[in-house]
């Protein structure tokens, strides 16, 4: 076993980073007898400047139930860039003083805890004979080779538990309510949690929808004297035939950023209906906060395994969640497709069995 391993966290945070950190150290310490350091800011802390701190079994005391990461994180920097055709570019240079500066610091292997961007990163690493483990995160749950990441049952249960509340106030109002939550490019979140959480219509990335589709349910339900609905939306949701819809922020570059759908349908059903809409945008309310339990389980066995996946002698691999097994698969096998929803899955056809509606052009009659 390695004498000293580093552990980073990179992407957007996620319920169970924390608990990931605390069951590297625990492990790696107490089984082995390896001390573990902490790098700060993603890959960007092993540059010049190097931003490290040894982790201790007394520094990771509390860190099981606490949301975030202790150890900084990013969702940019040094280490890829995109190309004109979209393509991604991994610079040599960057990683070079990465790997000397590791040398330097005696630090012998990296367990990296990110989704496909991050752990692309690591694969570099893994490619010029750099000891790497990786831990998959993605609040999305669409990492093709793992069954689930820590963190997203914990969005399901913060997306469901707003879909309960909103149900109340459409009742009272008789109003459209409609939940924007995350998902870039899959509908994972939307669609797990409008099961839970009684949506009438769900719409995501995998099944572009057709907005007279939509009205017709909102509709629908008035006839039917159910005379308010709930709508819950993937970030990532297109109309069909249109493009995904985008917010613009900051004052000078004015990066595009995925967002809007929710005050899109709010204007359009307002607009057909004429009937009281509100949108509401849960954003990074789905990442902060403490992990729920099942989250705090599973970051704690990815975190054990990792640590044992190094002392086995394993390298540029990832360890996964299969046939409720934890497993480790190729790092290249883990980030080369992501993990869509099947539009003719058996999560969808339930959806549609108890009458909800994707609003898709070949949508099945609307039922109440």
């Amino acid at each position: 076993m390695y004498k000293k391993i580093g552990i980073l966290t990179g992407g957007g945070d996620a319920p169970g980073l924390n608990a990931v950190i605390r069951a590297v150290v625990r492990t790696a310490v107490r089984q082995y007898g390896t001390s573990v350091v902490g790098i700060e800011d993603s890959f960007e802390g092993l540059l010049d400047g190097t931003q490290i701190n040894e982790l201790k079994p007394a520094d990771v005391i509390g860190l099981l139930p606490k949301g975030g990461t202790i150890l900084g994180t990013r969702n940019s920097g040094n280490f890829c860039r995109y190309g004109e055709t979209g393509d991604v570019i991994y610079p040599d240079e960057p990683i070079q003083q990465a790997l000397w500066n590791m040398q330097r610091l005696g630090i012998e292997a990296l367990v990296v805890l990110g989704g496909e961007g991050t752990l692309g990163i690591a694969e570099q690493f893994h490619r010029r004979g750099f000891p790497v483990i990786g831990v998959p995160k993605t609040i999305d749950n669409d990492l093709a080779a793992t069954e689930l990441t820590f963190g997203f049952m914990t969005a399901i249960d913060i997306a469901t538990e707003a879909l309960d509340r909103l149900h109340t106030t459409a009742a009272s109002h008789n109003r459209v309510m409609i939940l924007e939550v995350m998902g870039r490019n899959t509908g994972w979140i939307a669609l797990h949690a409008g099961l839970t959480g009684s949506a009438d219509v769900i719409l995501i990335p995998e099944i572009p929808f057709v907005m007279d589709r939509v009205v017709e349910a909102v509709k629908a339900r008035d006839i039917s004297g159910s005379r308010f609905t709930n709508i819950v939306v993937a970030e990532g949701a297109r109309e069909l035939g249109h493009d995904e819809i985008y917010l613009e922020s900051g004052t000078e570059t004015k990066v595009k950023r995925l967002g809007g759908i929710g005050e899109h349908l709010r204007r359009q059903i307002e607009a057909a209906t004429g009937k009281e809409s509100r949108t509401v945008v849960l954003g990074h309310l789905q990442r902060g906060g403490s992990p729920n339990s099942f989250d705090r389980m599973l970051a704690t066995n990815f975190g054990a395994h990792a640590v044992h996946a190094l002392a086995r002698g394993e390298t540029g691999r990832m360890v996964a969640l299969q046939c409720a097994s934890i497993i480790t698969v190729p790092l290249e096998e883990a980030i080369v497709n992501i993990k869509r929803v099947t539009p003719d899955g058996p999560l969808v056809r339930t959806a549609r069995d108890i009458g909800i509606s994707f609003a898709a052009p070949d949508e099945p009659e609307y039922v109440v």
